[in-house]
């Protein structure tokens, strides 16, 4: 059963500029209470979110042995391309139904953080492809950047509290393709899970089929207006936080039949902490009624490549 997520409503992003505290306490309560927050407004070029989708769809409609050049074993999908059907939610039995490519961030040849972050991927077959890819993923990471202010001071914590620890971060921007749906197919476009990451902002979510599940166990669907930027909390801010921002669990149903010969595409931005950042509870988030559920700290890294296994991208 679903239901229409009316209660979540947009919250402008000119309101960051105008009346930051009010903008921090409703998208922090959204957060609270959904764990994700609908943006309108979010400032991320359209020429640029439109070219980049463009150069995508032409790589996705590439013959797959083209496609699977830019496949690396071995990397857990951290970046290039994943074929379809290898994803699989964590304790899912079928694979989900998508394929997708990943690029993160460029670093020196020299830097510490290299031996986590590989070489991004560019295809060759498609003009522009780079420029219009990593100026995408920069833009994500500034408007992430952004957000993590707000939700600092929802916290009530230094405004820059996550400025240091997120900003050589392992984020990763994917694009989505899910094909159209033959009948009878097996599996859906991705079963219900919850993110890895700090943050996540998703474009694409305009397309029915991302749902969330509530509290009492009930799906609800996300069909934000137009280019609205959806964002969501993952696993290790809820960790941080000590679930005082919880990491819903959400999923990607197949569509009704009479879209089911269409396809789906989506741009998530996962935003990472450094990948030596030691994700230990908020003492601020700990109290009698709310005790620590993580006594053991993790560094980012260690916990990413925990989740990849449990996956099956490692």
């Amino acid at each position: 059963m679903t239901a229409n997520l009316s209660a979540i409503q947009p919250l402008d992003l000119a309101q960051y500029e105008t009346d930051f505290n009010g903008f921090a306490a409703a998208m922090g309560a959204s957060y609270a209470r959904y764990g994700f927050a609908v943006i309108a407004n979010h400032g991320l070029p359209a020429a640029l979110v439109d070219g980049t989708l463009e150069r995508f769809q032409q790589f996705f409609a590439l013959p797959e042995a083209v496609k699977r050049r830019y496949h690396v074993q071995g990397q857990g999908g951290a970046r290039g391309y994943t074929p379809f059907g290898i994803e699989t939610a964590k304790g899912a039995t079928h694979r989900d139904l998508k394929e997708f490519w990943h690029l993160g961030r460029e670093l020196p040849a020299e830097h510490a953080y290299r031996q986590f972050m590989p070489d991004n991927l560019w295809v060759e077959e498609v003009p522009g492809f780079q420029e219009h890819a990593y100026g995408l993923f920069e833009a994500f990471d500034a408007l992430g950047a952004r957000l993590l202010r707000s939700i600092a001071c929802f916290l009530e914590l230094p405004l820059d509290y996550f400025s240091d620890k997120v900003q050589l971060g392992n984020s990763v921007l994917r694009v989505l393709h899910y094909p159209p749906v033959p009948a009878g197919a097996v599996g859906v476009r991705a079963g219900a899970h919850e993110d890895i990451n700090v943050i996540t902002l998703l474009l694409g979510a305009e397309e029915a089929g991302l749902q969330i599940q509530d509290r009492d166990g009930e799906w609800l669907e996300i069909n934000p207006p137009p280019h609205c930027v959806v964002v969501n909390i993952g696993d290790m801010l809820q960790r941080l936080t000590n679930h005082r921002l919880p990491s819903t669990t959400h999923r990607v149903i197949n569509p009704t039949s009479e879209r089911a010969s269409r396809a789906r595409w989506s741009l998530p931005y996962f935003l990472h902490f450094n990948p030596d950042f030691t994700i230990r509870t908020l003492p601020s988030c700990v109290d009698a009624a709310h005790p620590d559920r993580y006594r053991e700290p993790i560094t980012a890294d260690e916990y990413l490549q925990e989740r990849l296994r449990e996956i099956k991208l490692l």
